[in-house]
């Protein structure tokens, strides 16, 4: 049976005044009746339940999905609400939030906008103050929420099973989107200065990075820099041959970088190949197909989404008659492709249609941020159309970035990435690598690219690898279904030992659906790849999982798939 929290206190109080009222006591008793049961509620019995509650595993709830202390850690407080940890919101509760000054959370979703301050009992929702049950409390370095005020402001349905001890919260708004009608990520000072690529055909790496900064705030403030990630990213281009996003990410997830810009400034044509990545991009998930709705959500929950449009302008003194300069608005329509990347940091589903200097159908546009400095646009932002040919067909969301203490290790051979596809004319294909381990070490995770929407994967590991005979051996460790196409690192259910020069493989297991190549690989595919590396991986590929071959004898390339260790 379920029962909010004031109805356990309210019982709780209602049973110590009847055994008061009817106890035989003598008269030098009576006086306790005396007490004031809020008070004592409050200050006795509260900590008494709460620490009753957390003594045991605690579970909750959210959509249906459910959390439990293995990842996350929850409590009950004095004032019998269950404390989430803020990281979990984004994902968990389908919104916006962020720390701004590491004391301020600001919830948004359905409109609504919640600010909680560390230590204040009054919060402010939609602009107005409302006393709240729990403050913003921080604990072992971590901010907790209340969820109980969550659910009371964003539309929550919310419910406390005792027998369970497990907390239910479940959106019961009736909006069918998260996301506002219009958003602005300068507006919320969470997009880092603009930039200029110069003369250089750079526009596809200040736009990766200025995404992940974007990411990133407004908790952490960082400038990367475009240099290291155009001139150490093992493609045989220089900075004038341009490049695209599965560039950007292929640099990223190898940990080439990213690094500061202050360690490799910009335009002097020079890097530092020694530099070593400051943060780990463990995510990216690649949204394509003028999917709107999930480029905003992204945006809303994440930051500032990389995307590729036709670009008729050559500078930002330049003239098209695709490009209002009066209302920084741009519209393309025609059939040339991409050439351009930006990076998406807000919508406006009412800007004016007739802002642009196309007739278009309807009003709408991204907020985009260029890489040409400010004196380009409305100081370095433009209005890029609903109706553009190109903007939202392929786009770039950083989801995980990690701080380089994650894991210790790396193991990979495919250090350009996605470049092609394998398979076997089928949407689904066995893929294995071979590593050997550097050290006595747990292996812990591993990363794959999903090449289309709904893939499903499993992972398995195999020990003590010898030849592909040894692929009968597998371990499972993990499995999952994915709803983008990107790259993506899944943690194992549990670490694999291995002991230091023992040789083992990662075998993944993935079915895309519609696909007839789902499987990334990295080969020489054209003048940028022309110089990839492909004696430094041992990998095998099977229809069903039994009969393997080397993937060299249909393709010679690396998988992608790639390993992570900690050291024992």
């Amino acid at each position: 049976m379920k029962y909010s929290k004031r109805y356990i206190a309210f019982g709780i109080v209602v049973a110590i005044a009847f055994c008061l009222k009817f106890s035989p006591f003598t008269d030098e008793y009576v006086s306790v009746g005396r007490f004031r049961g809020a008070d004592l509620e409050r200050s006795t019995w509260n900590p008494l339940i709460a620490s009753s509650v957390n003594e045991n595993s605690l579970v909750v709830m959210i959509d249906n999905k459910e959390y439990t202390g293995e990842n996350y850690r929850f409590y009950m407080d004095d004032n019998l609400s269950i404390m989430v940890p803020v990281r979990l919101l984004r994902d968990a509760l389908n919104c916006s939030a962020h720390v701004y000054d590491g004391r301020t959370l600001l919830v948004e979703k359905h409109n609504r906008t919640i600010s909680f301050t560390l230590g204040e009992n009054v919060a402010q929702v939609d602009g107005g103050p409302v006393e709240i049950v729990s403050k913003l409390a921080k604990k072992d370095g971590e901010l907790y929420v209340s969820l109980d005020d969550l659910a009371e402001y964003l539309d929550y349905s919310y419910s406390w099973d005792m027998q369970s001890n497990s907390a239910s919260a479940t959106d019961a708004s009736e909006s069918a989107t998260i996301i506002p009608t219009r958003y602005d990520l300068r507006e919320k000072q969470r997009v880092t200065p603009v930039r200029d690529q110069g003369i250089y055909g750079t526009c596809w790496a200040f736009a990766a990075l200025g995404a992940v900064e974007s990411a990133l705030l407004p908790e952490e403030q960082a400038q990367y820099a475009a240099d290291h990630m155009t001139l150490c990213n093992g493609f045989n281009l220089t900075q004038y041959d341009g490049g695209d996003y599965t560039m950007g990410m292929a640099y990223l997830a190898a940990w080439k970088g990213p690094v500061y810009e202050a360690d490799d400034p910009y335009g002097d044509e020079e890097t530092n190949p020694e530099l070593t990545a400051v943060k780990h991009v463990q995510e990216m998930q690649v949204i394509n197909g003028k999917d709107y709705e999930k480029i905003k959500e992204a945006v809303f929950k994440y930051g500032g989404v990389q995307t590729s449009i036709y670009n008729a302008l050559r500078s930002s003194q330049s003239q098209s008659p695709y490009y209002n300069k009066e209302g920084s608005a741009y519209c393309y329509i025609g059939t040339e492709k991409p050439n351009h990347d930006v990076v998406i940091v807000g919508w406006d589903d009412s800007y004016p249609k007739e802002n642009f200097s196309v007739d278009l159908e309807g009003d709408g546009a991204f907020i985009c941020q260029n890489s040409w400095g400010t004196e380009f646009g409305e100081e370095g932002f433009f209005y890029i159309s609903y109706y553009d040919t190109n903007i939202g067909t392929h786009n770039v969301v950083y989801t995980r970035i990690d701080n380089t203490d994650n894991y210790q290790n790396i193991y990979q051979s495919d250090l350009c990435g996605w470049v092609g596809q394998l398979g076997y004319n089928r949407d689904n294909i066995y893929g294995a690598n071979v590593f050997t381990a550097g050290g006595d070490e747990e292996l812990v995770a591993a990363s794959f690219y999903a090449t289309g929407k709904d893939s499903e994967y499993e992972l398995y590991v195999v020990r003590d690898f010898e030849d592909r005979e040894s692929l009968e051996h597998m371990i499972p460790v993990a499995s999952g279904k994915l709803s983008n196409a990107g790259y993506y690192t899944v943690d194992f259910n549990q670490g694999i030992s291995l002991d230091a020069g023992e040789r083992y493989a990662i075998v993944l297991h993935i079915i895309t659906p519609g696909s007839v190549h789902p499987l990334a690989i990295e080969f020489a595919a054209d003048e940028a790849t022309e110089n990839v590396i492909l004696d430094d991986g041992e990998s095998y590929i099977s229809a069903n999982g039994t009969n393997w071959v080397s993937a060299d004898t249909v393709q010679p390339c690396n998988l992608c798939i790639k390993g992570f260790s900690n050291n024992r």
